[in-house]
C-alpha cells in the first residue's frame, strides 16, 4: 500500500489560517515576534514602522513580502513592528504609546513614526513600498538609494512571493 503525503492547503488567495505569514509567504520568520514594542521605540526616540495584520487574511498574506523587504532595506535603522490585531480588538486605548491608539480596524495598515513620535504615514491596504520608503527616509534622514525604488511584489508560486525592482 502506498501512502501519499498530505496535500498542503496553504494559499495566498484565501482567508484561512496557515501559520506565521512572514515565515510561510515571505520566507522570513524573524519578523514575529517584533524585537521591540512601540512603547520602547518611542521612549528611545527611534523611527518605527508598525504593520497591523492578521495571519488569516488574504491581504496580509499578500503584503508579507513587502514587510520583509522593509527589514532587508532598513535593517537596524528602524524598529519594524508587525502586530497581529486580535489582541487590539475591543480593548481600551491606552494612549499614544499603545498600538491600539493608531489602529483603524483595517488590515493591513502601516504607520510610520518619526523619532519624536510624529505619525509620518498612516495608510490602510497594500501600501506601495515607495510610499513607505519615502516616509521612512523622512523619519531616519537617510536618503533611499535609487536602486531600491520602483519595486513590486512578484509571485514565485502559490505560496511565495518576493519584491523585485521594476
Amino acid at each position: 500500500m502506498v501512502v501519499a503525503p498530505p496535500i498542503a492547503a496553504a494559499s495566498l488567495t484565501n482567508n484561512t489560517y496557515d501559520g506565521n505569514i512572514y515565515a510561510l509567504y515571505a520566507g522570513n520568520g524573524s519578523l514575529v515576534p517584533p524585537r521591540s514594542s512601540l512603547e520602547q521605540a518611542l521612549a528611545e526616540h527611534r523611527p518605527a514602522v508598525v504593520v497591523y495584520y492578521l495571519d488569516d487574511d488574504t491581504s496580509s498574506k499578500q503584503f508579507a513580502p513587502a514587510v520583509s523587504e522593509l527589514q532587508r532595506l532598513w535593517g537596524n535603522s528602524i524598529e519594524l513592528i508587525p502586530l497581529v490585531t486580535d489582541p487590539l480588538q475591543d480593548r481600551p486605548d491606552q494612549g499614544p504609546s499603545d498600538p491600539a491608539h493608531y489602529w483603524h480596524g483595517h488590515i493591513p495598515q502601516v504607520v510610520v513614526f518619526s523619532p519624536e513620535g510624529q505619525v509620518l504615514l498612516d495608510q490602510d491596504g497594500q501600501v506601495p513600498l515607495d510610499t513607505i520608503n519615502d516616509a521612512i527616509s523622512e523619519a531616519t534622514g537617510i536618503t533611499i538609494p535609487e536602486e531600491f525604488r520602483r519595486s513590486s511584489t512578484v509571485s514565485i508560486n502559490e505560496l511565495n512571493a518576493e519584491v523585485v525592482r521594476r
